[in-house]
């Protein structure tokens, strides 16, 4: 495994070994670029990081800070590992916790962006979505799923392989600094 672009492209990560499904190179590449204009400055939440490959390319493409959540011991020993190599103290933090416990204790916006990627077949996805439509803990929510995975919303969609990629927008009201919401865009 290795960041696709950015200050750090070319750089090896650290995988977390066989019993970690790693998000694959070509898809990670298209989910960070999905996002790309918007990743400047952010503060990225990345649940169920795994060795920590989205928030760091995230941050190789110019996020300003991520919160890596990880309960998984090989994951975490990884994400640790990649972590500290890319010299990341002050620009990350490692939570040790269930990803979905994480999300309910959020209470109003406090990411610009989410990134989730657990285990396909589990009803893991439906609760961060459901938890991000009920009480919105990021401004955009991007989710990664099985092709045939129905999710309970419409957002922009792209498909790799058996993989399809899925970005949600948390909608705006016009005045200024408020939010609405009434759901996704």
């Amino acid at each position: 495994m290795r960041v696709i672009a950015g200050k750090w492209e070319g750089k090896t990560l650290l995988s977390p070994g066989p019993r970690v499904r790693p998000t694959a190179e070509e898809l990670r590449d298209v989910w960070l670029s999905m996002l790309e204009k918007q990743l400047p400055g952010t503060r990225i939440l990345d649940l169920f990081a795994g060795s920590g490959a989205l928030g760091i390319e995230a941050l190789s493409r110019g996020a300003k800070f991520c919160d890596f959540v990880e309960n998984h011991p090989a994951a975490l020993h990884a994400l640790k590992a990649n972590v500290a190599a890319f010299h990341l103290a002050g620009r990350a933090r490692i939570f040790k916790r269930d990803a979905i416990q994480f999300v309910e204790r959020i209470d109003k916006p406090a990411y610009d962006i989410a990134l989730a990627d657990p285990p396909y077949g589990s009803r893991k996805l439906d609760r961060i979505v459901d938890r991000w439509l009920d009480t919105p803990f990021s401004d955009v929510l991007a989710v990664e799923h099985a092709i045939d995975h129905q999710l309970p919303v419409k957002g922009k969609r792209r498909r790799v392989g058996d993989s399809m990629v899925t970005v949600l927008v948390r909608r705006r009201s016009k005045r200024r600094g408020a939010s609405n919401n009434d759901g996704p865009t």
